[in-house]
């Protein structure tokens, strides 16, 4: 089976296991899907009093998407959500009324530079939207961000609409996790202008020891070509990747080829601009 990566096939492949569950627990593939996410809504007010739904926004980008099963508790409305795209290890559940067994605030990830807490919560003005509330604090500087997700429906164009729009962001990543959501390897980089030095870090992290290293992808277009110590290094990586042996190096090389086509690059980047653009 080919493995998915990103958050619109993780949380496919995540509704495809699940359905063996229905036998032990009757309904739960009926009331499960996808939903759509906006992140880093500016105006939460402004966005879900447009109207009834995502339809009524001009511009919605939906640039991610989460597992949703509709609850009902004794009468209760509320929905389970699972967020593989986002690597979160447990499941949230959000009840309108916010009494148990609401998740409420918890904390995502915990590093000595930066603390990132977590809430889930319907929004008081339409319930049919989920406030997804971020916080991050480096220091003494916090910065907050709250998104909306979209628990009414199912987000039966997650293929066309935020699959594609992954593809020409301007930042990538490949990462492994934990069962509780820590990093533990992965590589990393931007997609800029000026691709000639174009660089990308990988990292492995077994809790002990931290080890991050930058290289420019032009040392890696022939990868019969890489010292034999590099090979190494990022053979450790591939395997908390859980790659087969040389895959992250094949994968490493293809990027490299692929970003040396400045033509290309220039024409990605302008995709994005555009698309940003469209929703400020």
């Amino acid at each position: 089976m080919r493995r998915k990566k990103t958050c619109v096939g993780l949380a496919m492949e995540l509704i495809s296991r699940w359905r063996a569950l229905d036998a032990e627990f009757p309904g739960l593939d009926s009331a499960t899907s996808l939903v759509s996410c906006e992140e880093a809504v500016l105006d939460v007010r402004e966005y879900v009093t447009l109207g009834e739904g995502p339809n009524s926004v001009e511009y919605a980008e939906k640039e991610h998407v989460l597992v949703c099963v509709q609850l009902d508790v004794d009468g209760r409305p509320g929905v389970l959500l699972a967020d593989p795209g986002y690597h979160l290890s447990r499941l949230i559940i959000v009840m309108h009324d916010q009494l148990y067994p609401h998740t409420g605030w918890f904390t995502q990830s915990e590093e000595p530079s930066c603390l990132k807490d977590y809430e889930y919560s319907c929004n008081p003005q339409n319930s049919k939207y989920v406030e997804w509330r971020e916080r991050v604090t480096r220091g003494t500087a916090v910065k907050c961000q709250t998104s909306l997700i979209y628990v009414a429906q199912p987000f039966l164009d997650c293929i066309p609409i935020t699959e594609k729009r992954n593809l020409v962001y301007n930042f990538k990543s490949l990462l492994a996790r934990d069962p509780k959501g820590r990093l533990v390897a992965g590589m990393y980089f931007p997609v800029g202008g000026n691709m000639e030095n174009a660089t990308f870090t990988i990292f492995t992290d077994n809790g002990v020891e931290k080890r991050r290293t930058k290289y420019k992808f032009d040392a890696f277009r022939d990868p019969d070509n890489v010292h034999p110590s590099i090979v190494e290094e990022l053979e450790h990586c591939s395997e908390k990747l859980r790659f087969k042996k040389r895959e992250l190096l094949v994968i490493i090389s293809k990027l490299a080829n692929i970003l040396s086509n400045q033509s290309f690059v220039e024409q990605v980047l302008e995709i994005n601009d555009d698309i940003c653009r469209m929703y400020l």
